[in-house]
């Protein structure tokens, strides 16, 4: 009888769950999109029971394209995005969406925060600077703009917390993603005093902490039969989707990084204590007693590439074939010009910045357009500009005294040759891209065998992620980055004043 293991993936954007067997080799994969009425709710605000539907599509797509019986599934685990909330009141019904990453609202709160000077103090207490994404501001947030919701709340949770509950009917958080939220203290691993006090909550009001390796029993019976397992699959808690997708990599060893570019973007490596910025550039996250992810994180990454399409498509809904650009066509697009796009610089900000400089008023901006340029160049100039973002937390790191050795690719730019090398040669580093690149979910699989004892450390299971192909820096191109990489760096600094002005002024336009 075939043992097999299963990893779930809760994204932002689409569930994505994976089969693996005790040697981690991928035997099946499944994705769901969640549905959204808008563009703009598809990042910020979703509906959490299309989460949950999600879930349950990629886990038996996932199962049945592996075609192995459910009974011989030794365990489960789940991923979940880090910074989600969601609202619930006593009966555990929601008063809120899931409140994702993208959403800025709590803006005023974290800059509320900053003024008042215990920004250092959280930031070096949690490991996490002061920024819109976390819960922190969103619950303190919710507590000024819509005082009878808060007042109502019994419970805040992230999405992925919100369906453990939906599948064991238990409340739980793993360290890394209640280090995501700014009311962990990264130091002692229990909730952080100082944020509970800000946010005006108690800790009966956050789930209870566990390591990743926690497992429970007994899954609902609806849904598990929906996925194709039985109710007595065990369940690993797990980690978050930034963590797994370091573990999935297989970057789980000193001096080893990775280097991910989804919806969103980041450099990351694990540690075995903290790591932290004199001046809050990165943050810290607790993974388990022994490990802690350490890195910055960029809003723009496939994020960015989603509005150019939706931009084209919006005004030219005919233009391939009925069907309107895809990915793959816009990437094509950005390869039929030379590395640096023609001398068009792009500031991918369409979502806000977080590392290194956690502005949450910054904005996207193509500089450098003639009449020489066209789409070709400003799909490029978009993932050059990425591109450079990962490097301004790349540099970071170096100056905080992290040696990175080898850096590891992951997330969906994996599938892209031309981006690889966009982002080897911009940081002017080798990039090694594991055989299955969607590590998260991989990640996920890893916890399922650690918390079932079918490994026994993170080490062990980074020992079973074989690499593909390597991309190497191209002289040429490296130059040619550096020399746009000053000018990239010169514009930033000199709109900064700008950035404050037109998001003010987006704000008063409505």
């Amino acid at each position: 009888m075939d043992t097999w293991f299963l990893g779930i993936d809760l994204g932002t954007g689409s569930c994505k769950s994976v089969v693996v067997d005790e040697q981690a080799r991928v035997r099946g994969f499944g994705v769901s999109e969640y549905p959204a009425a808008t563009v703009e709710a598809r990042w910020k605000e979703q509906d959490p029971q299309t989460m949950v539907t999600g879930m349950v599509h990629s886990a038996r797509a996932a199962i049945d394209q592996a075609g192995l019986p459910g009974r011989s599934c030794q365990a489960i685990s789940i991923g979940g995005a880090l910074h989600s909330l969601v609202a619930l009141d006593r009966s555990g019904r929601p008063l809120t969406g899931v409140i994702t990453w993208a959403d800025n609202r709590a803006a005023p709160q974290a800059q509320a925060v900053r003024e008042s000077g215990q920004a250092n103090d959280l930031y070096q207490q949690t490991g996490c600077p002061a920024h819109a994404m976390y819960p922190l501001y969103k619950i303190i947030w919710l507590r000024q703009e819509r005082p009878d919701d808060f007042r109502r709340a019994a419970r805040f949770v992230s999405a992925k917390e919100y369906i453990l509950a939906h599948l064991t009917g238990r409340y739980a958080v793993d360290y890394s993603l209640a280090a995501g939220s700014g009311l962990l203290n990264t130091h002692d691993l229990n909730w952080n005093a100082t944020s509970l006090d800000l946010a005006s909550i108690t800790p009966d009001q956050l789930s209870p902490l566990y390591s990743p390796r926690e497992v429970f029993y007994g899954l609902d019976p609806e849904l598990a039969a929906a996925m194709g397992l039985p109710v007595t699959t065990p369940l690993v808690l797990g980690s978050s989707d930034a963590a797994n997708s370091s573990v999935g990599a297989g970057a789980v060893l000193p001096g080893q990084a990775t280097c991910m570019v989804g919806t969103s973007g980041a450099l990351r490596l694990i540690a075995p204590q903290p790591v932290l910025d004199a001046r809050a550039r990165s943050w810290c996250y607790a993974i388990d007693e022994g490990h802690w992810l350490a890195g910055g994180a960029i809003n723009n990454g496939g994020i960015a590439l989603s509005w150019l399409q939706d931009t084209i498509n919006g005004a030219f809904p005919d233009l391939v074939h009925g069907s309107g650009l895809s990915f793959e066509d816009l990437l094509a697009l950005a390869g039929r010009t030379e590395a640096g796009a023609g001398g068009l610089l792009c500031l991918p900000f369409f979502a806000g910045e977080r590392s290194p400089n956690w502005n949450q008023n910054a904005r996207g901006v193509f500089f450098g357009l003639t009449l020489q340029h066209d789409a070709r160049h400003l799909a490029r100039a978009l993932l050059e500009g990425i591109a450079f973002r990962l490097r301004s937390v790349y540099e970071v790191l170096g100056e905080i005294g992290e040696d990175i050795l080898q850096m590891r690719a992951s997330g969906g730019f994996t599938h892209s040759g031309l981006w690889l090398q966009i982002v080897a040669s911009a940081l002017d580093r080798d990039l090694m891209v594991p055989v299955w690149g969607e590590t998260s979910s991989l990640g996920a699989a890893l916890w399922a065998m650690l918390g079932s004892g079918h490994l026994a450390s993170l080490e062990d299971g980074g020992a079973l992620i074989p690499l593909g192909s390597e991309y190497h820096p191209i002289p040429e191109q490296v130059a040619t980055y550096n020399r746009l990489y000053r000018v990239y760096t010169q514009l930033y600094d000199a709109v900064l004043g700008a950035f404050d002005q037109i998001a003010g002024l987006q704000q008063a336009i409505g």
